[in-house]
């Protein structure tokens, strides 16, 4: 291991050399990979540092033990110099965990109504709703693909990208069905209803990820409308992408540009295509290691939000937070931190075993 943070730190340095070189400079691409490369690089090398510095102050201090005036002053640096590199080389283990790489994508998430009828769309509105304020609290952009309102205000359906710094890395746990349990508006004896939403985030897929023949597309146009079937406009704008091949469908309606709604399913037909080639390696390997945050499979009932009683309840890890208002106003970082922690250390767990 700790030649292979050596060859981190070397490497990181040589990079930051070649950031200097006015060839690279003028090379905007190059440029742009390198700063990439470096960022990544940069909190191993950092903790690398920290932990030969610390290493370092121990062989310092033992060197004094033997100095009677000394003695006490050398034995407390000893002893926190000891537990810095602890420290350090905890974090380096973690550091260094294979990373997933789609962590730094933007998202397509896809939430549906399950079982519940109105009920489930309304709260299926509500989940888009917290997705949203939580990625515009972290200065992330939301915008909608396609979405099948109801009458109420809730969607049957609703598909939306997220972009930003990190967006999977933080957004890839939400994958499930998420019950609610409710006393609905329309419910005049106070009874409470239970409900199910599922809720897909899959990594954006680029042009290079996932070769697509145009000859297996089926395309077809149609005029966008809204709830109750009112027009939005009169044109036929939507698109309706089928790729033949896997059966996989994918509708976009709103854009008022027909070009525009072709690019959006296009990224969306690709990003399903991806997570399906995803899906089938992780089911390789899921009889060898089921991660404590689950298989990610959509049928898995990941959490609760209980209104009543004010409580969220993430399943997986067990956790109950009694902050119901909150997280749904987009306050989810307790969770998704949470859940991180507990992918780190079933990742860490298996990396020893």
């Amino acid at each position: 291991m700790k030649e292979k943070l050596q060859q981190v730190e070397d490497r990181y340095e040589q990079i930051q050399q070649q950031l200097c070189e006015p060839e690279i400079i003028a090379d905007m691409a190059q440029y742009q990979a390198l700063m990439k490369e470096t960022k990544r690089l940069a909190p191993v090398t950092e903790m690398y540092r920290q932990y030969k510095l610390a290493m370092q102050t121990q062989e310092e201090a033992r060197e004094l033990l033997g100095d009677p005036e000394m003695r006490e002053f050398a034995e407390e640096e000893l002893d926190l110099a000891k537990q810095q590199a602890d420290r350090a080389w905890e974090q380096l283990k973690i550091l260094l965990l294979p990373r997933d790489p789609n962590d730094d994508r933007n998202v397509i998430v896809e939430i549906r109504g399950g079982a519940g009828g109105e009920e489930a769309s309304l709260f299926a509105g509500v989940l888009y709703r917290m997705y949203s304020m939580y990625g515009a609290a972290r200065g992330w952009k939301a915008e909608i693909v396609s979405a099948n309102e109801t009458e109420l205000g809730g969607f049957k359906e609703v598909s939306f990208t997220i972009e930003g710094d990190g967006a999977y890395s933080r957004l890839k746990f939400e994958s499930g069905v998420h019950r609610v349990q409710r006393v609905p508006e329309t419910e005049s004896q106070g009874r409470i209803h239970t409900s199910t939403v599922t809720v897909a985030v899959l990594p954006e897929a680029e042009e290079v990820d996932v070769e697509i023949n145009p000859a297996d597309l089926q395309i077809d146009t149609y005029r966008a409308s809204g709830a109750g079937g009112q027009h939005v406009n009169k044109t036929e704008s939507a698109i309706r992408i089928t790729h033949i091949p896997t059966g996989t469908v994918v509708e976009c309606q709103d854009e008022r540009s027909q070009h525009k709604n072709r690019d959006k399913a296009m990224k969306v037909l690709r990003s399903r295509i991806l997570q399906a080639e995803m899906d089938k390696q992780h089911a390789a390997i899921a009889g060898e290691r089921r991660a404590q945050v689950g298989t990610g499979d959509r049928s898995e009932r990941i959490r609760t939000y209980n209104y009543p009683q004010g409580r969220v309840s993430d399943h997986r890890i067990g956790l109950t937070l009694y902050k119901i208002e909150a997280i749904l106003n987009g306050d989810l970082d307790e969770i998704v931190d949470a859940l991180i922690t507990a992918d780190t250390a079933e990742k860490l767990k298996s990396n020893e075993s």
